[in-house]
C-alpha cells in the first residue's frame, strides 16, 4: 500500500464520528430502500415449472418446504459444464450457514442451476453445503428468470437491460411468496451487483485498509478460487 494518512488520536475521533454521520445516513436510506423493495407490486407465477431433486420431480410450490418465503439463488452451472461457477460457490459459502436462521424466520433458500441433479449433488456434497441444490434443466425456469440464455436470436434482457455479454448463464436472485390457498408470488429479483449484499466477505473486506484490493486485475474476482483450490499456505 501507498503510505496512508496518520494524525493525531484527537484527529482521529473527529473525522471517524464525521464518517459516523454519514454511515447513519447510508443506514436509514438503505430502510428505507429495503422498505419499498418490500411495496413492490407482485405477479402470479401461474407456469407449472418441474425441478429434480434429493426428492425427486418437485414443483416451485414444493420447494418452499411449507414456508411462506422462499429465496432462489440462480447459481451459474449449465447443464454442459464440468465443473461449478466459482463465483457462485464463493456466494454459496456465505450463505450456506444462515439457512438456519432464515428458517426462523419463514424463509427457505435453495439454489438452482440448469446442470443435472447428480452433477449438483456431487459439488454439493464435495464442499459440505447442507442447502438444497435443485435442477432446472428440464424446465425454462432459468430462462424465464433472465439467468440463462440458449443459442439463437430474440430479445434478451439481464438485470433490467439488454444483455450485453456472450454468456450463457448468469448469476441472481429470485423471492417468492405462497398464499394459504397455495398460490405462489414472485415478489423480487435481483442480478449483478445487486447480490453484494449476500456476500458476508465482501462486506469484511470492504472495513479492511486494502478493501476488495481488485484493481489491477484482469477481471473483477480474478483473485477467486474454489474452496478446495487455495494455495494451502494461504
Amino acid at each position: 500500500m501507498t503510505k496512508h494518512n496518520v494524525v493525531s488520536t484527537v484527529e482521529w475521533e473527529q473525522t471517524r464520528r464525521a464518517l459516523l454521520t454519514k454511515e447513519k445516513d447510508f443506514m436509514k436510506a438503505r430502510d428505507a430502500l429495503s422498505a419499498a423493495r418490500r411495496e413492490l407490486p407482485w405477479r402470479g407465477v401461474e407456469k407449472r415449472y418441474v425441478f429434480d431433486g434429493p426428492q425427486g420431480e418437485e414443483t416451485l410450490a414444493d420447494l418452499f418446504a411449507g414456508r411462506s418465503q422462499l429465496v432462489v439463488y440462480h447459481f451459474m452451472f449449465g447443464p454442459d459444464w464440468a465443473e461449478v461457477c466459482k463465483s457462485c460457490s464463493f456466494w454459496a459459502d456465505n450463505f450456506e450457514r444462515n439457512l438456519v436462521h432464515l428458517a426462523h424466520r419463514d424463509v427457505t433458500l435453495i439454489a438452482v442451476s440448469r446442470a443435472s441433479f447428480q452433477k449438483l449433488d456431487a459439488f454439493r456434497k464435495r464442499f459440505g453445503w447442507s442447502f438444497k441444490w435443485v435442477s432446472s434443466g428440464r424446465s425454462d425456469f432459468n430462462l424465464d428468470y433472465h439467468v440463462s440464455f440458449d443459442a439463437g436470436g430474440g430479445t434478451r434482457t439481464y438485470n433490467y437491460a439488454p444483455k450485453t455479454s456472450e454468456a450463457s448463464e448468469l448469476p441472481g436472485l429470485s423471492v417468492f411468496f405462497r398464499d394459504e390457498a397455495g398460490a405462489v408470488f414472485h415478489t423480487y429479483s435481483t442480478y449483478g451487483r445487486g447480490l453484494d449484499n449476500m456476500n458476508a466477505a465482501y462486506q469484511v473486506l470492504d472495513l479492511v485498509p486494502k478493501g476488495r484490493d481488485e484493481k489491477g486485475l484482469p477481471h473483477t474476482m480474478a483473485w477467486l478460487r474454489l474452496r478446495d483450490r487455495y494455495d494451502a499456505a494461504q
